[in-house]
């Protein structure tokens, strides 16, 4: 009996790709691989790709929760500190602008741009590249924006912010009453997504998905 294999993402026919390992930088032809599997150096054994499971539904539903949660962060307030009387609300735009007004202003553009601006991209050009390949096309520019995905990555730093909050934190209860916001649980559920978002789906199957939908959108034109 013929088994069948399920490979999930297409692939122009008569084009050769090549994958240099990270570790290593051995280069190596890039083939097609089954559903589940990865595939690895064979001079040092790193992985090169892998075939996930669903990748792009993945990818838009944790793109698309992480945009939820990024709004809730924007929005709502962080913490709430209640010192002798005096209530407090925190969020992470006004955390920016507080430390703008008491002369940090390299820590402010660094907080808005790690935390705000960068994860903002990220999402914005994951959705803006996934969201129409499920549909087996592309929005123009893509190839572009794929280079801009793959480069902000390192850049946004939403966990480093969320741990140094949580330190942070056993700081403060000791001198108020301290109550965590909606902001915060945001925050924590849009690290998980993130990672998420970005671990859904390999790059090696996002080019070939660019690439196939802009040759039938020629193709049909």
């Amino acid at each position: 009996m013929s088994q069948h294999h399920h490979y999930t993402w297409p692939r122009l026919p008569d084009v050769r790709h090549r994958v240099a390992c990270e570790y290593c930088d051995t280069l190596h032809e890039v083939d097609l691989i089954e559903e589940g599997r990865e595939a690895h150096c064979l001079e040092c054994g790193f992985v090169l790709y892998r075939n996930r499971p669903s990748s792009l539904q993945k990818a838009v539903a944790f793109g698309t929760t992480a945009l939820s949660l990024f709004v809730l962060v924007m929005w709502f307030p962080f913490i709430s500190m209640n010192a002798q009387g005096n209530l407090s609300e925190v969020s992470i735009p006004g955390a920016v602008a507080a430390l703008w007004r008491e002369g940090g202003q390299l820590i402010a553009i660094s907080v808005a741009l790690f935390v705000i601006v960068f994860p903002a991209a990220l999402i914005a050009s994951l959705l803006y590249l996934c969201l129409p390949l499920l549909f087996g096309r592309s929005f123009p520019g893509s190839r572009r924006v794929m280079r801009w995905f793959l480069g902000v990555q390192s850049w946004v730093m939403v966990e480093v912010f969320f741990l140094g909050a949580i330190v942070s934190l056993l700081k403060l209860i000791k001198l108020a009453d301290v109550q965590l916001g909606i902001g915060f649980w945001s925050s924590a559920g849009l690290m998980i997504c993130l990672a998420g978002a970005v671990g859904g789906i390999d790059r090696t199957e996002l080019w070939d998905r660019i690439e196939t939908s802009e040759f039938n959108g020629k193709e049909k034109s």
